[in-house]
């Protein structure tokens, strides 16, 4: 599923690391990834291993001091430098146990998730097409005139599953979360939804007015 090397713009790396845009934003501003997982020179881009040490940089926050962390990035960042040219998945049986005197940490975990992550992340771009004679060129679930964007909408609104699939039938549960996967990694450009329009096939289950308070006279 691509090699070690192949790059992600950092709203694809959020979403495989499981981590805030602003978080891989933070990563590149602050150096805290060793050079060679960064690209700046067509927009931002962060190799797909990047994303193994940013969800580990954040996810042991709460468990390692700041220079634990880096350390364990140094050290498994040389390693993936070497293993650049492999398959992501022939990661998974690699050595990625960093020791530091006491200090025992094994990055296998993340590298797993990261495959796993990445893994969906492709089969999103797969369902996905563009076709400028189908809906002006927007995002669509392949076979079908589904907007992308609007089924993303539709699961970020807390929809139930069975009103989305009810909304969208020739879609199923797995279109679904890979269409949403898609949009959070391909956010939609142009200007926002006014607050009032929901997306197309979505229903309102409940509506509550809280009226205004009066500013004391």
């Amino acid at each position: 599923m691509g090699t070690v090397a192949d790059m992600l713009k950092p709203t694809e790396a959020a979403v495989v690391a499981r981590v805030a845009l602003r978080d891989v934003n933070r990563v590149i501003d602050e150096h805290i990834l060793p050079e060679w997982f960064v690209s700046v020179d067509d927009g931002r881009r962060v190799a797909v291993t990047a994303c193994t040490l940013i969800a580990f940089y954040f996810d042991s926050a709460k468990r390692l001091t700041s220079e634990e962390r880096l350390f364990a990035i140094r050290e498994a960042g040389s390693r993936m430098h070497r293993f650049r040219t492999l398959a992501l998945a022939s990661l998974i049986e690699k050595d990625w146990i960093v020791r530091d005197e006491f200090l025992t940490i094994d990055l296998a975990p993340f590298v797993q998730r990261t495959n796993e992550r990445m893994e969906r992340l492709a089969a999103a771009r797969e369902i996905v097409v563009s076709d400028p004679d189908v809906l002006g060129g927007a995002s669509v679930v392949r076979g079908t005139r589904v907007p992308v964007h609007d089924v993303a909408a539709s699961v970020a609104a807390g929809l139930p599953m069975e009103r989305i699939l009810a909304a969208y039938p020739s879609l199923d549960a797995d279109k679904i979360e890979l269409a949403a996967i898609y949009a959070e990694a391909n956010p939609a450009r142009g200007r926002p939804r006014a607050n009032d329009e929901l997306p197309r096939g979505a229903t309102i289950v409940a509506e509550r007015r809280v009226p205004r308070r009066r500013k004391a006279g």
